[in-house]
């Protein structure tokens, strides 16, 4: 695994063939939580990138405000070009689904296809969000976003995607969380991400983490979307850390369709 810091992102890469896997972590998040799946044997020999996005990770925070998510599809989709790897495909966690898909819609010549893993689609899905845009900014940057990780922190002694969600949490800027946050929210409540994915011109895959993944909300306005989906069990929000094996071979089987 290569290890650099490209366009102000911390970035993981592993060399192989066919289209890049560019890798897209949640609220919160960082690559790290990928990790592991670059030593996966399903995966083996696939050319797969992990960046920590900007104000996240080991990711530089940004002056004065938070990039907005369509500015972090951006981002990605300059960093992509510049590089000369696309069209990739993306695989967004939560956050990160919202992310490919702002990426599709917004730079279609670089992107293949589109993995969305137990992204954000309905009101039911902000878990974490709902809580962070309950705040207004300062307040949120003074207590709320330790409190938010207090009760991560609890939670991850009995769960072990907590526990890591929990370390990246430490690294992330709160002013990203809380303008993140907000924004999933307002796309949530919405309802129209799914036909948004529906309608993308590329292959694309849901991944629903099951029982403790996506709301059944979720699910419903997936199947009217007519979003192809694979359910990964007995899961919770992070499918690919729960039962990684079966993840792994849900995303390949998608991968050699292409």
């Amino acid at each position: 695994m290569r290890q650099a810091v490209e366009n102000g992102m911390f970035v993981r890469e592993v060399p192989g063939t066919g289209p890049a896997l560019l890798f897209i972590h949640g609220l919160g998040e960082s690559g790290l939580c990928f990790e592991h799946l670059l030593r996966a044997p399903a995966l083996a020999g696939r050319h797969m990138l992990v960046p920590d996005l900007p104000g996240y990770g080991r990711s530089v925070w940004c002056a004065g405000e938070a990039r907005s998510l369509a500015q972090q599809a951006d981002h990605l989709a300059d960093w992509i070009e510049y590089r000369s790897t696309g069209p990739v495909v993306t695989v967004g966690h939560s956050m990160g689904g919202v992310v490919a898909l702002l990426m599709a819609e917004r730079h279609p010549a670089l992107v293949a296809a589109v993995v969305d893993v137990d992204g954000n689609k309905s009101p039911g899905d902000c878990v974490f969000s709902s809580r962070a845009a309950s705040w207004e900014l300062e307040a949120f940057c003074a207590r709320g976003f330790d409190e938010l990780r207090a009760a991560v922190h609890a939670e991850g002694v009995s769960d072990q995607a907590q526990r890591g969600y929990y370390v990246s949490m430490r690294l992330a800027d709160p002013r990203a969380y809380h303008r993140n946050s907000r924004e999933l929210m307002e796309m949530s409540v919405a309802r129209n991400m799914a036909g948004r994915l529906g309608a993308l011109p590329v292959p694309k895959l849901y991944v629903a983490g099951v029982p403790d993944g996506c709301s059944r909300e979720t699910h419903d306005l997936l199947a009217g979307a007519d979003v192809p989906r694979v359910e990964v069990q007995p899961s919770g929000h992070w499918p690919f850390i729960d039962q990684e094996e079966e993840f792994c071979r849900q995303l390949d089987l998608f991968l050699k369709t292409l």
